[in-house]
């Protein structure tokens, strides 16, 4: 194992066992080195990746720390890995998308508090009758941010807020050619949004598949 791999390895170990938890800070890299057995520029390297990856905050002229390690900061890095997404995966997107959202909509429709329900619709009173593409796309990212986040589980909204974006060129692509796209995604978006404002799991789940799928014919039916 390369030297380098093995201080991370090393380092997250002492996370794993609790030696070091979330907010702790590492020892000075020298005593860290030596405690290890590694040598400080394999330690410096190793450190440097994974606050990359935000397990570990190195704070200047302080220390370096162990973030808190929520499931949203970790998985902020899942956003950086699928901006490198080329156009012919965007399908496969969709296919997670379409695996995952629903399950969301219907946990929300469980879970969302009275507070959250009228955050989603003031994001559907949000998005007027003359609203440009990039509105509409920017309020479709929004609306289903807040789904996802209503579904109360932190993991699940992380990564399909990750997942979102590689999708957006396609549904920009879609309001601009096919004819009545915008209306469709508004009276979706309502729809959804009605049914969980009513609590009713099997139709936010049913909804948002129906949702999720129509964008995801249509890529395949252009992309022949």
């Amino acid at each position: 194992m390369p030297v380098t791999d093995e201080a991370i390895v090393r380092i997250k170990e002492m996370i794993l066992t609790g030696e070091l938890g979330p907010g702790s800070k590492l020892p000075k890299e020298a005593d860290l080195a030596e405690q290890l057995g590694l040598s400080r520029n394999s330690l410096r390297e190793a450190v440097k990746a994974l606050s990359l990856v935000r397990v570990l905050d190195v704070r200047q002229g302080d220390g370096t720390y162990v973030t808190s390690l929520e499931p949203e900061l970790l998985l902020d890095a899942l956003a950086f890995v699928v901006d490198f997404h080329q156009d012919d995966t965007v399908l496969e997107f969709l296919e997670v998308r379409r695996i995952l959202e629903p399950e969301a909509a219907a946990m929300a429709a469980c879970t969302m508090s009275d507070q959250q329900i009228a955050a989603l619709r003031a994001v559907l009173d949000d998005l007027g009758d003359d609203a440009t593409i990039d509105e509409l796309i920017a309020n479709d990212l929004e609306f289903h941010r807040l789904v996802a986040a209503g579904s109360g589980n932190s993991v699940l909204h992380s990564l399909i807020d990750g997942l979102c974006a590689p999708t957006t060129r396609a549904r920009i692509w879609r309001g601009h050619s096919e004819e009545g796209a915008v209306q469709r995604t508004r009276q979706q978006h309502r729809a959804i949004y009605d049914a969980i404002a009513q609590h009713r799991p099997d139709l936010a789940r049913a909804l948002t598949i129906v949702h999720i799928s129509g964008v995801e014919q249509w890529l395949r039916t252009v992309l022949g």
